[in-house]
């Protein structure tokens, strides 16, 4: 039976409404009242309204008290870690996340691959009055990044190609995959990526892969380096780079990997 008839006899409209409505809300970060994602998705308010709230009763989704938008909550992310082998990574990380932030005196983060795009699943802040951060569950541009072209530098070609075409299907672009190839042997030659952020001025972000027991990248985990106008950053750009260098091989150790 070809694909199209397989979908139309297998259909489950309630389900698919459900999975529409948690994907729109999770590109809305201050949420959206069930007429407005119902416009968005071409549905009415009548189709969508019983889900939302069962979604709400069911702890996925969260409505404001004082403007009745709706938002994805953590219970998400909870489930995904527990499914995924995301729990054990995070496991491993966090300890040597918070020694290595401690150390530089500058916050960190760990991205994984999530189909067309890299996604936060842990950080530990800087202990100091001033910082940069990305809260856990932020979406990151995985061909433009720092986190992503470095997972996507130490990833097998067959594993690029399908997260490449997954940017493609999820953005609707092509990917410039010569300019890209560049900056994957780039990468592979220096161990690492380092640039001037692309959306915050005076942030360097510094990234290095993770290894699981299976030798396949797993992670990157990043430092969003700030440097202060009075130069009372407790270490320089290169110390921090060599930390967090250490600290990708320890977490890579605990997971089991053995170069």
């Amino acid at each position: 039976m070809p694909r199209s008839e397989l979908k139309r006899a297998y259909a489950a409209p309630a389900v698919e409404k459900t999975f529409e409505i948690l994907e729109y809300l999770a590109t809305q970060p201050r949420g959206a009242l069930v007429s407005e994602i119902a416009a968005d998705l071409g549905r009415t308010v009548g189709e969508l309204f019983r889900i939302v709230v069962v979604l709400e009763n069911l702890g996925y989704l969260r409505k404001s008290q004082t403007t009745d938008r709706y938002t994805v909550t953590y219970k998400l992310l909870d489930i995904a870690f527990r499914a995924t082998p995301s729990q054990d990574l995070v496991r491993a990380a966090l300890p040597e996340m918070q020694g290595l932030a401690l150390e530089t005196g500058q916050s960190c983060h760990l991205v994984v691959p999530a189909r067309g795009h890299g996604m936060v699943v842990a950080r530990e802040e800087q202990p100091g009055t001033r910082g940069f951060s990305l809260k856990v569950g932020t979406i990151v541009d995985i061909v433009k990044s720092c986190s992503g072209q470095v997972i996507l530098a130490y990833s097998s070609p067959t594993r690029v190609d399908r997260m490449l075409r997954e940017v493609e299907e999820e953005r609707h672009l092509t990917v410039d995959r010569a300019w890209l190839a560049e900056r994957q042997e780039t990468i592979r030659q220096t161990g690492f990526d380092s640039r001037p952020s692309p959306i915050t001025q005076g942030v360097t972000d510094i990234s290095f892969p993770v290894f699981g027991f299976d030798k396949h990248v797993v992670a990157a985990l990043t430092i969003p380096f700030l440097s202060f106008i009075d130069g009372s950053q407790k270490v320089e750009i290169e110390a921090a780079r060599d930390m967090l260098r250490r600290t990708t091989e320890r977490i890579s150790d605990r997971l089991g990997y053995q170069p």
